[in-house]
């Protein structure tokens, strides 16, 4: 399962922080408003009971009174429904059994002992309530109040109360998020930075007065980066260094060598075996110490210039006896891109190197583009490279399984460290994939090279 990131993290706490609150105060608050408004209806429901009821009670005080007509002469509005018990009789204005049998029996208990009382009940799936107010020991007058219109000022109470709880924890969720964008800001110029200098960029900086609770992590970052800048500096100066001091007497070797070669119908066969071997590996030590001098300057920005690289491609494939129609330039893709002839000639050298020396020979040599990037694929006829070796290969003096199956196992482990290298000095990347059909595919993506 993939883990949320820190930012989404925090916005989500916010969100839950901001709704929780806000839910609660809306709970707290529509409770206390319907009490309050409960509470205000009761009140004003008793009063006017006991005014009815005084007048109800004053029209019965008469030798014949028409109940029915006292009950008419009420002004009850639409919202209240007198209903008059008398004698064990139940008298209304109009005809209406549920008005009646809405009275709870014990409210109608509570009122025959001479005690007023409030009920709250349902009539016909309505709210109601119910107020008892005694007259006499055979007479009490009851009013039924509708709530319907309280119960829909609730309801409206609610959906602004919820409303307002989801406004309240979406800008919660705003606040978090913009919260934590502006508090991983530095982080984020971390991480810049970070990326710059495993490109090879290690001029970049942070500031440390950008951020005065960071002024610490800046400065121990960028004295971080200095350290691994000279550690670099003075282990590129040193491969250098004991590359050049090993010219000179590679170089009497190899004059020695070939005067032994020269020589050799004059030697035995034994003595021209050892000089053989001698020369072959002198050769290779000079490919050798060539390959760390070009490692050690590698580490360098390339210096781009207009180039022909469908030329240098052929150049190559010439180099090694190839025929040019191994080249193909995508249609669309210019021939001449921005980049260091140097640098390219020898990725091309290196690719059709290695697969002459390993994958049975170059198939093709592909020139194409990946938006503004321009790509070079070199594919072999090899037995491909193994998915858990394809990132190994181009470190340095690693050889992939095929280099100890194939071949003479002479090579300097350093051809696909120099290609991945002269790639990112271009700001790009190398990378192997299977070859459609069989085989590997070297790719080597140099962006800002085609326009």
């Amino acid at each position: 399962m993939r883990r949320l990131g820190l930012r989404t993290r925090v916005a989500a706490a916010f969100a839950v922080g901001a709704l929780l609150l806000s839910a609660s105060m809306a709970l707290v608050s529509y409770e206390l408003t319907r009490q309050s408004l409960l509470d205000d209806r009761e009140r004003i429901a008793l009063r006017a009971a006991y005014f009815d009821a005084s007048v109800v009670h004053a029209g019965l005080d008469t030798d014949s009174p028409d109940v029915v007509e006292v009950l008419r002469s009420l002004d009850t509005g639409g919202s209240r429904r007198p209903v008059l018990h008398l004698n064990g009789e139940w008298y209304a204005r109009t005809a209406d059994p549920d008005t009646t049998a809405a009275i709870p029996a014990e409210l109608r208990r509570i009122v025959a002992a001479g005690e007023p009382a409030v009920q709250r009940v349902r009539v016909a799936g309505q709210p109601a309530l119910v107020v008892g107010v005694p007259l006499s020991s055979s007479a009490a007058y009851f009013e039924v109040n509708s709530m319907r219109e309280l119960e829909q000022t609730f309801q409206v109470l609610a959906l602004a109360l919820t409303t307002v709880a989801v406004l309240v924890a979406g800008s919660g969720a705003a606040l978090g998020w913009y919260a934590t964008r502006h508090g991983l800001r530095p982080l984020t110029a971390v991480a810049d930075a970070a990326q710059k200098i495993a490109a090879g960029d290690f001029t970049a900086r942070l500031d440390p007065a950008t951020d005065p609770d960071l002024t610490r992590l800046s400065s121990s970052f960028n004295q971080m980066v200095d350290q691994l800048a000279r550690r670099i500096e003075r282990d590129r100066r040193f491969a250098a260094d004991v590359s050049h001091e090993l010219r000179s007497p590679l170089q009497t070797l190899a004059a020695a060598a070939s005067v032994l070669a020269r020589r050799r119908e004059h030697q035995d066969d034994r003595t021209a075996t050892a000089a053989g071997l001698v020369a072959d590996e002198i050769d290779r030590f000079q490919r050798l110490v060539n390959d760390l001098i070009d490692l050690a300057r590698s580490d360098q920005p390339a210096h781009r210039a207009p180039v022909d690289v469908v030329e240098l491609a052929e150049e190559a494939c010439h180099a090694y006896d190839l025929p040019v129609s191994l080249v193909h330039l995508a249609p669309g893709v210019p021939p001449t891109w921005h980049v260091e002839r140097r640098r390219i000639a020898q990725v091309l050298a290196n690719l059709l190197d290695n697969a002459v020396t390993y994958g049975v020979g170059p198939a093709a040599v592909r020139l194409c583009r990946d938006g503004d990037s321009g790509v070079i694929e070199v594919d072999d006829d090899g037995p491909g490279v193994p998915v858990e070796d394809r990132e190994a290969i181009f470190d340095r003096f690693v050889r992939g399984r095929a280099a100890h199956t194939r071949g003479a196992g002479d090579g300097t482990g350093l051809g696909l460290a120099l290609v991945a290298q002269h790639a990112a000095a271009h700001e790009g990347h190398a990378t192997v994939v299977d070859r459609p059909g069989g085989g590997a595919r070297f790719r080597v993506a140099l962006p800002g090279s085609l326009p």
